[in-house]
């Protein structure tokens, strides 16, 4: 499956950040629970324009994720209803720029606005199309049966299953193990 490298990008994001929630993380805990946790995601990840680094902006990018996690189970029709909210809200206004070491891509809110307010108008502008080549599928959660992981399935097949290598291996251990008692 091949989106828009900046549709991938986001679509990446929103796995990344949705995947700091305690119920998904690999320590779990909060992973998104300091500004400074947030500034390390936002480095790894290169967001650019306005960062505040303050409480405020953090809880508001922590309503976010929890929007965008909401956003990601649910069906299609629902899911563009939500994105056409998301935009709407944010007055959002599509243009093309290149910045930094990315070429030409869509913004659809100015660098100065909120840092929440642009990662859900970005992650809505990737889930729309996602929407419009009819993938929300490929938009999962992780199977193990302990893990709420958010996963992104880009595979040719659409074939995958768990959010980390982690989880599958846990998950083969554990039917290897099964059908090793019913013998």
């Amino acid at each position: 499956m091949h989106f828009a490298p900046d549709s991938e990008d986001t679509l990446e994001f929103i796995v990344a950040l949705g995947n700091t929630h305690p119920s998904a993380s690999r320590s779990g805990e909060d992973e998104l629970a300091t500004p400074e946790q947030l500034g390390v995601l936002l480095t790894e990840n290169v967001y650019s324009g306005r960062i505040d680094g303050d409480e405020q902006e953090l809880r508001e990018v922590q309503e976010t994720r929890d929007l965008l996690r909401r956003l990601w189970s649910l069906d299609r029709d629902d899911a563009a209803r939500q994105i056409n909210l998301m935009l709407a809200e944010a007055k959002a206004m599509p243009y093309l720029t290149r910045h930094d070491h990315f070429d030409w891509h869509l913004h659809a809110t100015s660098n100065d606005a909120p840092l929440a307010e642009r990662i859900r108008v970005e992650a809505a502008l990737a889930l729309a199309d996602m929407i419009r080549s009819d993938e929300t599928g490929r938009m999962r959660v992780c199977e193990a049966d302990d893990c709420t992981g958010l996963l992104l399935d880009l595979s040719r097949n659409g074939s995958k299953r768990f959010c980390s290598v982690r989880c599958g291996n846990r998950m083969n251990q554990l039917a290897f193990r099964e059908r090793a008692q019913e013998r």
